[in-house]
Formats: structure tokens, C-alpha cells, sequence
């Protein structure tokens, strides 16, 4: 979609926390909706009977669901009717062997560190959702959170000494 280098304009995310005293403080039950540009919607869920691992992608002919070699669609005739990407992408040989050679050769790697920064923000600004109990509006130019100094503050953490940046 050539948002690589970007990232939502609004997130809003629910979610069921275990009690604080527990082992682990991950939302078991949660719903992340983002919105990005030219109206497009994305949903983080998991934690539902209903909802299946994977990703979906819903448009206006249908959705294709896929999940780890699997593929559904809402029409047969989707998985027939020879769907490329936009971007003809190299088969990887691998994630770490593409590391090595993106050392030794300098190139870029298939899935640069900036991209998936970019891929996670989603989640991050999820859980800040989920923690504050409000909507956020995320400037993907700065990598800020507009208007909320408290779910700002979420976004890092201080480090311990002698660390610093």
C-alpha cells in the first residue's frame, strides 16, 4: 500500500487484563482498530472464538484470510484469479542467511528494521489504547502521540544507569 515509511492516524483498542498480581499482564481478550489514510481500516483482535490467527484482508469483491501457508476466501473464484502484489518481491532465503548476505553485500534486507518498526507501531499504540481507555491520534511523521501527554509517556521508558541515549 506504500505505507511502509508511515503508520495510523487514529488508534483505538479494548482489551481483558488478567488480575495484577498475575504472572503475566497481556490483554487475553483485545480489539485494536486503526484507521490510516484514504479511509482504511485495520483490526488487531485476538482472544475471541470467532476470530482465527492469520490475516484478512476484506475489500469490496470479498476477503482472502491467510494464515501460515493456509488461504480461504469468501469467493472460489479469488484464489483462481491470479492476484499479484504490486511490488514483485524476492523469494528470501531465509531470515538469517538474509541477514548475513545484507551484511557482506550492504544491501537492504527483504524486511528493513524501519519497516517493522513501522509494522509494530500498531500494537504499541494498541496497548496504550487499552491502558488509557482513549482513543489516540498518532502523528507518523514525529512518531508522536498528539494531545496526551499520559499515553505519551507510555511510549518509552526511563533507562537505568549508566544507560543513556
Amino acid at each position: 500500500m506504500g505505507w511502509d515509511e508511515t503508520g495510523p492516524l487514529e488508534v483505538e483498542g479494548t482489551g481483558e487484563f488478567p488480575p495484577r498480581d498475575a504472572l503475566y499482564n497481556t490483554a487475553t481478550r483485545y480489539k485494536v482498530t486503526c484507521r490510516y489514510p484514504q479511509d482504511v481500516t485495520m483490526v488487531i483482535a485476538g482472544g475471541y472464538k470467532e476470530i482465527q490467527g492469520g490475516t484478512k484482508w476484506i475489500g469490496d469483491k470479498g476477503w482472502l484470510w491467510v494464515n501460515r501457508g493456509k488461504i480461504e476466501a469468501s469467493e472460489p473464484g479469488l484464489l483462481t484469479a491470479g492476484l499479484k502484489p504490486a511490488i514483485p518481491y524476492p523469494k528470501s532465503p531465509g531470515h538469517y542467511q538474509e541477514f548475513i548476505d545484507s551484511v557482506k553485500s550492504r544491501r537492504r534486507t527483504l524486511t528493513p528494521a524501519e519497516v517493522a518498526l513501522r509494522s509494530a507501531t500498531p500494537g504499541f499504540l494498541g496497548n496504550i489504547s487499552m491502558f488509557t481507555g482513549r482513543k489516540l491520534r498518532w502523528d507518523a511523521e514525529k512518531m508522536a502521540i498528539v494531545g496526551d501527554a499520559e499515553a505519551s509517556k507510555l511510549l518509552g521508558r526511563d533507562m537505568r544507569s549508566p544507560w543513556r541515549l
